[in-house]
């Protein structure tokens, strides 16, 4: 049996899914899970224990409650950046890894191509979304305007976006793992020299016009793992997996045959 682990570093899930996972159900038996604090997931005790470090220590004791010997690990944006901790931590418990939209340090925060960066043209827009997501005056169709135009900054294809969205799904942001990424875990996270202790197959990819983590970073990250292949999505931006479904879908089909190789 192929299992799968997905998450999210700061999204809640329901059982109306998620969109990334969603395209590995065909292939894998997955796992999607909440982090502390997400969902129906035991609350924080600490505050620390919303940190990447602590989140990679659910995810094992998740792995040890099924009784797998080993899982595969899938992530996409800070998903991704959480995978990667993952395999530099507990690598014997990973069969093999993919993510994807991610990166292995907090440089993309510097890089004009980032959103999140004050070099970037975008960022002033990113500013004010924040700044009403956060606000408790604002309503609830001030935040989901909101919303949409921050996601509307992370497609290649904008015009396609009622297509991309059209079926439900869940995601939604928990506020306090946010604010702990973005305060506590992203000012010092950097694992670059650490991704050469990754000995598991890997998959890396990332849309040619990522907006959030630019492709450089996913370049790094594949150039940092010893046993990995880099995927580019020549038309996306920061989510392949609904902007070319089709191309992602056969990736995981090849992720698929890997996990299968390492299986046998």
């Amino acid at each position: 049996m192929r299992y799968r682990c997905i998450t999210h570093l700061y999204s809640e899930f329901t059982e109306l899914g998620y969109y990334f996972a969603n395209v590995f159900v065909d292939e894998f038996t997955v796992y999607l899970i909440n982090l502390k604090g997400a969902g129906n997931s035991c609350k924080e005790v600490r505050e620390e224990e919303l940190s990447m470090q602590e989140a990679t220590k659910d995810l094992e004791a998740i792995r040890e409650a099924l009784q797998y010997k080993t899982w595969s690990f899938a992530g996409h944006s800070t998903g991704g950046m959480l995978g990667l901790v993952y395999a530099t931590r507990y690598p014997d418990s990973l069969k093999t890894l993919l993510v994807g939209g991610a990166t292995a340090s907090n440089k993309y925060m510097e890089h004009e191509g980032s959103m999140y960066s004050q070099r970037s043209p975008l960022n002033a827009k990113l500013k004010e979304i924040f700044s009403i997501l956060k606000s408790s005056n604002s309503t609830y169709e001030e935040r989901r305007i909101a919303n949409e135009a921050w996601t509307n900054m992370s497609l290649y294809n904008v015009e396609k976006r009622n297509e991309y969205f059209l079926k439900p799904s869940s995601g939604k942001v928990v506020q306090k793992r946010l604010d702990y990424y973005s305060f506590v875990d992203l000012p010092s996270y950097h694992i670059q020299n650490e991704l050469s202790q990754v000995k598991v197959p890997a998959i890396v990819y990332c849309g040619r016009y990522d907006a959030q983590c630019p492709l450089v970073f996913s370049e790094e990250i594949s150039e940092g793992l010893i046993n990995s292949k880099l995927y580019i999505f020549e038309e996306s931006n920061h989510f392949p997996y609904l902007e070319e479904k089709d191309t992602f879908i056969d990736m995981v089909s090849d992720f698929k045959n890997l996990t299968k190789n390492v299986l046998s």
